[in-house]
């Protein structure tokens, strides 16, 4: 076993037969303002029409969108933060929206919106998480500056405060949180956004490591169609809402008679990939 990373009894207590992720028919709306129709009146918007998917233990799956697309809304239910309007999913054989406590200790979450305390310093963020995960000081005092380190997060920066961080810093600590407790399902919201290019094939091949030896389970959501194409064993395309396809990269090239990711997206939607609505924009826009 690496020592990049903490092991955890969570880990091996999973069945290896149960499948990893089990999404059926599902569904999550959000109102928005309508600026057309005036200033107090919203209408329902989907932010995920229907979608159904599995993943097998130990298996990489990238879903591929643009911003508004869905992808931070799917990780946000699976991950027990938001509350479904129908449909299913199922964590290592736990419902995600009934069980949400067994489901937390067995998913970690990396996003570029990731939540810290900001008034404490890298190390005691991840320490605090480390608590909620049953590991302690013995378990993690060597760990946390060792993961900071393959992360690339600089040795001199980690006792100051996450607020005086910038963003690229802060998903640098988000993904050593994720990391550090070796979860069996870890959920990747754009890992790389906001990193150098440096920091972030550092990043991918820590996420590779992690998979290999400590048989993690990866659903990826990103726009970086290189970053997918380099990680995943299976490719989705998540658009307004509704999963296309879900296949290995090579399937989805051929099925388009394409020879890049993006050239299928063209193929399957009509539209070049490029920059919507900002799907958190959306999300801040429903909760005020």
């Amino acid at each position: 076993m690496s020592s990049g990373a903490v092991s955890t009894s969570v880990s091996t207590s999973v069945p290896s037969d149960v499948l990893a992720v089990e999404v059926t028919d599902l569904r999550k709306e959000f109102r928005r303002r309508d600026r057309r129709a005036g200033r107090f009146v919203r209408r329902r918007m989907p932010a995920l029409n229907g979608v159904s998917f599995t993943m097998k233990r130990g298996e990489c799956v990238a879903i591929l969108g643009q911003n508004g697309s869905g992808k931070s809304t799917l990780v946000r239910l699976l991950s027990t933060l938001l509350i479904h309007d129908g449909g299913e999913a199922r964590i290592f054989g736990h419902d995600a929206f009934h069980e949400t406590r067994a489901v937390q200790r067995l998913v970690n979450r990396v996003s570029v919106e990731a939540s810290f305390f900001k008034k404490m310093s890298a190390a005691e963020n991840l320490s605090y998480a480390a608590r909620f995960y049953g590991l302690g000081p013995a378990q993690t005092r060597d760990k946390i500056p060792e993961i900071l380190g393959r992360v690339g997060f600089p040795a001199d920066r980690r006792g100051e405060s996450m607020e005086n961080l910038s963003r690229g810093m802060q998903q640098k600590v988000a993904l050593a949180r994720a990391l550090l407790t070796s979860p069996v399902l870890l959920l990747l919201d754009e890992p790389t956004t906001g990193l150098d290019p440096r920091s972030k094939l550092e990043v991918q091949e820590f996420i590779k490591e992690v998979r290999i030896e400590h048989d993690a389970t990866i659903l990826l959501c990103t726009h970086d169609m290189l970053e997918a194409e380099s990680l995943a064993d299976r490719v989705g395309l998540l658009d307004r809402g509704e999963l296309l396809f879900l296949e290995p990269v090579d399937a989805v090239k051929k099925r388009y008679g394409v020879d890049t990711l993006e050239q299928a997206f063209f193929a399957a939607t009509g539209r070049e990939f490029e920059a919507e609505a900002d799907e958190d924009d959306e999300i801040r826009e429903v909760f005020g």
